[in-house]
């Protein structure tokens, strides 16, 4: 049997107790269960940027061969069967956020239309749901003018332009947010669990006065931390790889371009950074409702400016370069590259050396803040 010397075995030793103490927290293990499995498949299917099933009512006030051809111009994939209603069911449907569109052909309106009098159709938009009410506005105002078109002079298309523009879309064929939107939440819960699992695991061990113990044996805060890190990082990777298989190529079909193992271990390297942030936040907390009010105030920006929800291009100079200090920007940039455009490691060395830089900084923060902190204890 190989015997590690004795301080890697203090942090393998220290690592199985966190580990052991992760099993009895039922709370955190549904966390993990459900951020990985649940949340993956939900944020990928909610509030979609492109309509797809979207819900719409048809009040038909004019009985005409016009308006029952508009009325089946609606087509999945984009809309739903529509609802033939009255006005009041329209209402009705509208303020149970039934549908999202509620379209009201007046009566008379084939005649009005066949003597050029310009009739006007209503059309009700549920505008809490934004994005769908923002795109879905202009696709059904094209729908209905591009029936009434074909009923007045039988045009079924327009006049071919001069030039023509073919678009091909790579990595993503099909537009689809569920390709997009499935990677970029498992990489959002690396991140997040990352932190909150090490941070919580030394909050935890001060708040019941396990820490007082751990200093009292010949151990040191750089063992100590560094079995919260590697235990927490474990946890986090293995689940990590699991949701990539399971969940995203399993139940939502997402292939996946790239290296898995290139991309797991650029996940270790990211971890080894947010986890040595999760410590270096719990220094700075006193109790663990504390420590939940720090993270919210690091997780949210780090997520929603790292580029996983929109584009860094869109965002203001500045913040595209302040948030090059974030680790979980190279992350997304790495996962990126790797899952949807097989990238390998010849193209993305720089970002596995900038992130390791990172952890590496917020690594020894972390320490020199743990060792002040266990010191005051002393």
């Amino acid at each position: 049997m190989i015997r590690l010397p004795l301080r890697l075995a203090h942090v393998r030793d220290l690592g199985l107790k966190e580990l052991r103490s992760l099993l009895r927290e039922r709370f955190l293990l549904v966390l993990i269960l459900i951020a990985f499995t649940v949340s993956v498949v939900a944020g990928t299917r909610a509030s979609p940027e492109t309509l797809r099933h979207t819900p719409i009512a048809i009040v038909d006030e004019d009985r005409s061969p016009l308006s029952m051809r508009i009325a089946g111009a609606f087509l999945p994939p984009y809309f739903q069967a529509p609802q033939l209603v009255d006005a009041a069911g329209m209402e009705r449907r509208l303020e149970l956020g039934q549908d999202t569109f509620g379209l009201d052909i007046p009566p008379q309106f084939q005649r009005d239309v066949l003597a050029g009098r310009q009739p006007v159709v209503q059309l009700n938009v549920d505008a809490t749901r934004i994005g769908q009410a923002f795109s879905g506005s202009t696709y059904v105002q094209a729908i209905v003018q591009r029936e009434v078109r074909r009923f007045l002079g039988g045009e079924q298309d327009p006049p071919a332009a001069a030039v023509q523009l073919v678009s091909r879309a790579r990595f993503n064929p099909g537009l689809s947010k569920v390709w997009f939107g499935s990677i970029m939440q498992v990489i959002n819960q690396v991140t997040m669990l990352s932190l909150v699992l090490s941070g919580a695991a030394l909050v935890r061990e001060r708040d019941r006065g396990t820490l007082e113990h751990l200093l009292a044996m010949p151990v040191t805060p750089l063992e100590i931390m560094l079995a919260k890190a590697w235990s927490m990082g474990l946890v986090v990777l293995l689940a990590a790889a699991g949701s990539l298989v399971v969940v995203v190529q399993g139940v939502l079909q997402v292939p996946l371009a790239g290296s898995l193992p290139l991309f797991l271990l650029g996940t270790g390297v990211h971890l080894f950074a947010t986890t040595s942030m999760g410590i270096l936040i719990a220094t700075l907390a006193r109790s663990m409702p504390q420590f939940g009010l720090l993270l919210l105030m690091v997780l949210l920006p780090l997520q929603m400016l790292s580029g996983s929800i929109t584009p860094r291009e869109s965002m203001p100079a500045w913040v595209q370069l302040l948030m090059l200090l974030a680790p979980n920007t190279h992350y997304v940039m790495l996962g990126q590259g790797i899952l949807y455009r097989g990238a390998g490691l010849a193209t993305l060395w720089p970002e596995f050396l900038i992130l390791l830089s990172i952890g590496s900084l917020f690594f020894l923060i972390a320490l020199a803040r743990f060792r002040r902190s266990v010191g005051s204890l002393g």
